[in-house]
């Protein structure tokens, strides 16, 4: 009978590990999720002329329908708990002379569910050959879910409407709708000489909205940013944007996985752009300590940067800043230098450092690993996360790691079956 139990409990152990170790690394799927709703080359795209124009304020249950174009001309709120419901294939263009933006304002839904065959687009209103990132604002949703800076309200650092710009509360359940199978392109304008909008602005929303299947392009600013909030986000695309790709702040509890960021070297900002930018606040004395610091849990993620011919444009794939957890695990991250970059302010202690994990990662054609902005410390945290963190270093092309990386044609950045590094084999 000991033996039996002996065998059994060595079979479970066994299962275990081989199963740990066949953990497939970044995006994830049986089929390609990215074919059918998404687009690389929006700029080639003949969107239908604008019918109908949106303008004002959304304060009553509205419906946008497919049959219809729509100009988003201006600021648009929807308030007074209305729900702005768009039906899946519908068009909505930003207009450029305006700054179109779409703000979805403490209370008030966006209901906003495409179809894998039938997305939804918000895109620039300019002509095949003219548009830009940039071109409109982008889309603002303001919920009431906790938010870490002093009182427990904020305000976005954009030129809004004084009454109805705050975010944040005590509901970390609060429920702003739905994105489902939505495309954002070419948004990210400045509403005034205040910093640019990013593609979409999630500020203090909670988790019971659902995020999932969104693809921003040529934003002008960051793809997604997170004002705190607690979300749980899958399915994401960023793909040349200017700035971060994921932006996390104010004390944001965010879940996020099979996800995906495509960097491009002639799309990246000067002053550093990322595939995460990862901080608990921006001023310390702006902020309630006693609350909820930010935590990133992300999961099968692929971040690569397509940039050919050693360029140098595109710098760290994450860079994390202090009182800040941050976990990373069965992901790829291809091209970067370096994979991570710590604030200096973490310093090399064990109890700063234990604050980020690295799990399962292949970190490939990265000109450095983990690493900090104080070059004095790398040794000390190079020490503390090398021995069995589960990270592996490599020199794989493209086309060797991932599946199908041309993204003029129908990118498909699975890890490459072939790779058994890559598949977890």
């Amino acid at each position: 009978m000991k033996t039996k139990i002996c065998v059994a409990i060595i079979t479970l152990i066994s299962t275990f590990f081989l199963q740990a170790q066949q953990q497939i690394k970044g995006i994830t799927g049986t089929n390609n999720w990215m074919n059918n709703w998404t687009n690389f080359n929006p700029s080639k795209i003949e969107y239908s002329e604008a019918t109908n124009i949106i303008a004002g304020t959304i304060d009553k249950d509205t419906r946008l329908v497919k049959r219809n174009t729509y100009q988003l001309v201006g600021i648009v709120y929807v308030t007074n708990n209305a729900t702005l419901t768009i039906e899946p294939g519908t068009i909505i263009r930003g207009d450029d002379k305006t700054c179109g933006t779409l703000v979805v304002t403490n209370g008030a839904k966006i209901v906003a569910e495409g179809l894998e065959t039938d997305p939804i687009v918000f895109t620039s209103n300019k002509e095949i050959t003219d548009r830009r990132p940039g071109d409109w604002g982008g889309i603002i949703i303001l919920g009431k879910a906790p938010i870490n800076s002093l009182g427990g309200l904020h305000t976005l650092p954009f030129t809004l409407d004084p009454i109805l710009n705050h975010y944040g509360g005590q509901d970390a359940e609060d429920n702003s709708g739905i994105l489902k199978y939505v495309r954002i392109e070419f948004a990210g304008r400045k509403l005034s000489s205040e910093k640019e909008l990013n593609g979409l602005s999630l500020a203090g929303v909670g988790r019971k909205t659902i995020l999932s299947n969104i693809q921003i392009s040529f934003s002008n600013d960051d793809s997604f940013e997170c004002y705190g909030g607690d979300l749980n986000m899958n399915n994401l695309i960023s793909y040349r944007t200017t700035d971060d790709d994921f932006d996390f702040t104010q004390g944001a509890q965010i879940s996020i996985s099979n996800s995906i960021a495509i960097r491009h070297p002639f799309s990246s900002d000067i002053s550093g752009s990322r595939c995460f930018e990862v901080d608990s606040y921006d001023k310390i004395q702006n902020t309630d300590m006693t609350k909820k610091m930010t935590k990133i849990n992300a999961t099968n993620i692929t971040l690569v940067n397509l940039e050919e011919n050693n360029q140098g444009l595109v710098r760290e794939s994450i860079h994390i800043r202090e009182n800040t957890f941050f976990n990373l695990s069965n992901s790829i991250v291809s091209g970067f230098s370096p994979f991570v970059l710590l604030e200096s302010n973490i310093g090399n202690g064990d109890e700063s450092l234990a604050k980020m994990s690295f799990k399962n990662i292949i970190v490939n054609n990265c000109n450095g690993g983990i690493t900090s902005e104080s070059s004095s410390a790398d040794a000390a945290i190079q020490n503390y996360y090398n021995p069995n963190s589960g990270i592996e270093y490599s020199k794989y092309k493209n086309n060797e790691l991932f599946t199908l990386p041309n993204i003029k044609g129908n990118p498909d950045f699975r890890a490459n079956v072939n790779n058994t590094i890559a598949i977890g084999n």
